[in-house]
């Protein structure tokens, strides 16, 4: 079996015969019962394919899904204008990546389809190249953004300032974010030439920031309908990785039995609702079938800078945060900072729900796994993180 690690491409994982968990029953539901989307995952969690797949079905290249649950589901297979913009290989801690990033993704959109020569703004000329796409192939645009908001993590909580375009000097992280609002702002007067949004990324910021003056996407974060979009369920890692699962379980001289249950205490345990399905980090799991060894993949692949400096600015200990109740809304609706970091701590992955409160419409959080709490416990050695209380998690 191949396992596609560090491949986001869709197209190449058919093509070149990498194992593929088929999510394109829920990409069909998706796609088929709403129109603007924003959904927050982990970092590596599967965004960028997922972004990919999305991508492949509306170029209506239905030659790829053959076999897959999509192609038993639609009927049409059209093709239409796709605008992909990903933000992920961007170092948005230089003042001028940002904006000429963007500059880049608008010009090429506007050699596909045309420009308009009275659209001066950046913006302006996004919106027109959305009309333009529209007119020129008949059919609405679709707009694809992986890692949105990289530009605003990279910076959060780093007193970098540029200089705007009116002289003013400014935080870094306030002059991206209002970049980055007036650039998504145009989705609302472009909606007659919009057939889909989809916006991915860690972390969802409050209204009042970036997606505010923007038709508010349909948070699928939380949602139980979507919550494995990304990541593996048990019946998925029983059925696609069958044999997978029976070559570790000869490498690690353990029963099959005794080898998904050390799968799911290390990699499993992440909750994306209040149904509390069990999705196993995609990551880690291809990881270890593929090196048959039982290691920490994901923590070890990088702990984000943003959230190291989140947790260094906040009062409260690492092990106050788990094992304790809190108030759902906090999750909704919020600006993520060093005063309230917890909600950024579960979207970025480290804390996950283990329990729903509904009388009190309450989250328990704790670690999902023993990977990221043993992960934890190694990165305060590096002196990032203020002290736990080992004894807790022996």
């Amino acid at each position: 079996m191949r396992y596609p690690i560090g491949i986001q491409t869709f197209e190449q994982i058919i093509q070149d015969g990498y194992v593929y968990v088929d999510k394109t029953a829920l990409v069909y539901d998706l796609v088929k019962g709403g129109k603007i989307y924003f959904l927050s995952r982990p970092r590596r969690f599967g965004k960028s394919l997922l972004i990919s797949t999305l991508e492949n079905y509306f170029l209506g290249r239905k030659e790829l899904f053959k076999g897959l649950a999509i192609d038993a589901l639609e009927k049409d297979w059209l093709e239409y204008p796709v605008l992909h913009l990903s933000f992920a290989n961007g170092n948005f801690t230089d003042g001028k990546v940002l904006k000429q990033i963007l500059e880049d993704y608008v010009a090429e959109a506007e050699a596909k389809y045309g420009k308009n020569v009275y659209a001066n703004t950046l913006g302006g000329r996004f919106a027109s190249v959305l009309r333009a796409a529209h007119e020129k192939t008949g059919r609405r645009a679709v707009v694809l953004i992986d890692e949105y908001d990289k530009p605003i993590l990279d910076v959060l909580e780093l007193d970098y300032y540029v200089t705007d375009s009116e002289g003013n000097r400014i935080k870094l992280e306030d002059y991206n974010r209002n970049v980055l609002k007036g650039f998504y702002g145009v989705f609302k007067d472009a909606d007659k030439d919009l057939q889909f949004v989809l916006l991915t990324g860690v972390t969802k910021f409050s209204q009042v920031s970036v997606f505010s003056g923007f038709n508010q996407p349909d948070d699928l974060s939380m949602q139980r309908k979507y919550e494995a979009l990304c990541g593996i369920t048990k019946d998925e890692l029983l059925t696609v990785f069958d044999s997978s699962i029976r070559e570790l379980a000869d490498e690690l001289e353990l029963s099959y039995e005794e080898t998904v249950e050390q799968l799911k205490k290390k990699y499993d345990g992440y909750h994306f609702s209040k149904k509390l399905t069990d999705i196993f980090n995609p990551f880690s799991l291809l990881k270890c079938f593929k090196t048959l060894e039982l290691n920490d993949y994901w923590f070890a692949s990088g702990t984000p800078e943003y959230l190291v400096r989140l947790l260094a600015k906040n009062d409260e200990h690492i092990n106050e945060l788990v094992g304790k109740y809190y108030d759902a809304e906090q999750f909704v609706n919020y600006k993520a900072d060093s005063e309230q970091p917890l909600p950024m701590v579960y979207q970025s992955g480290y804390l996950t729900i283990k329990d729903y409160d509904k009388r009190h419409n309450s989250y328990l959080l704790d670690f999902p796994n023993e990977e990221v709490r043993m992960g934890f416990l190694k990165t305060l050695a590096t002196g990032y993180f203020k002290e736990f209380n080992f004894r807790k998690f022996k």
